[in-house]
C-alpha cells in the first residue's frame, strides 16, 4: 500500500508543487491549508508522514505539531521560514522528527521522507505481498510463482519488492534507480534493463503469463497481462 502523506502548509504555490511531485514519487496526498484543516485531515485519514509549516493561520505549526504528537507517533518534517535555532529547538521539543528551512531542494526533502518512513517502519514485521500468482514474502525473502519457488538474488529481491509495493503504477527509470541502488548510474546505463530481464525470466520459466511490462520510453509496471 502507497504511503499516504499529509501536508499542511498555506501558501498554495508549495502545496501543488509538492502534491504533484510527492503524487509523482507514488505517495497519496492531502493537503490542509491552515492548522484546523490538517489536525481534522489527520484524524479522518492518518498519514504515515506530516510535512508541516510553522506559520500557519488559525492554530499555529507549533501547536500542530504538539497535537499530532500526543495523539499517535506520526514522523513529522517541519518544513517553514523560521530558521533560527530557538525555532528548532521549540519544533524538535515538540516532537518533530526533522526539520528543513525554506527554500528547499526537492531531491533533499524526498531523501528525509523516504529516511523518515523507513525509520518509522515496524520491525520484524514480515508480511507476504500478492499480486495475481506471484507473491513474495519479506521475512524470507522468498518468491512464488503458484507453487513454483523462485530463487532471488538480493538485487532481483529488491527491484521485485519495490513492484510488488506499488502495483499496477508506472515506475520510471529515476524512481528504480533511487530505490534500487541509492545512486545514479546515468543515463547511458541499461542496468535497470539487464535486471528487469533476469527476473522476467525467472517468473516466467514455466511458461508463466507476463505480469512486469515495459512502458515504453517511461519505465516499468507490475500489472495484468495483456
Amino acid at each position: 500500500m502507497n504511503e499516504r502523506i499529509l501536508i499542511i502548509e498555506d501558501d498554495e504555490g508549495i502545496t501543488k508543487f509538492l502534491r504533484r511531485a510527492l503524487a509523482y514519487e507514488g505517495y497519496l496526498v492531502d493537503v490542509g491549508l491552515d492548522g484546523q484543516t490538517g489536525l481534522i485531515l489527520a484524524r479522518d485519514n492518518p498519514p504515515d508522514l506530516v510535512v508541516l509549516d510553522l506559520m500557519l493561520p488559525g492554530i499555529d505549526g507549533f501547536e500542530v505539531c504538539r497535537r499530532l504528537r500526543s495523539g499517535g507517533s506520526v514522523p513529522i518534517l517541519i518544513l517553514t521560514a523560521k530558521e533560527s535555532v530557538k525555532d528548532r529547538v521549540i519544533g524538535l521539543d515538540m516532537g518533530a522528527d526533522d526539520y528543513m528551512i525554506k527554500p528547499f531542494e526537492l531531491d533533499e526533502l524526498l531523501a528525509r521522507i523516504r529516511a523518515l518512513l523507513r525509520r518509522s517502519q515496524p520491525v520484524n514485521r514480515p508480511k507476504v505481498m500478492n499480486f495475481k500468482d506471484l507473491s513474495l514474502d519479506t521475512g524470507t525473502r522468498q518468491a512464488k510463482r503458484g507453487d513454483r519457488i523462485i530463487s532471488l538474488t538480493a538485487k532481483e529481491y529488491e527491484l521485485l519488492e519495490l513492484f510488488m509495493m506499488h502495483p499496477r503504477q508506472v515506475l520510471t527509470r529515476e524512481v528504480i534507480f533511487d530505490r534500487v541502488w541509492g545512486y545514479d548510474f546515468g543515463g547511458e546505463s541499461n542496468i535497470i534493463e539487464v535486471y528487469v530481464r533476469y527476473l522476467r525470466q525467472k517468473l516466467e520459466m514455466n511458461g508463466e503469463e507476463r505480469l512486469l511490462h515495459t512502458v515504453r520510453g517511461v519505465g516499468y509496471v507490475l500489472r495484468e497481462p495483456d
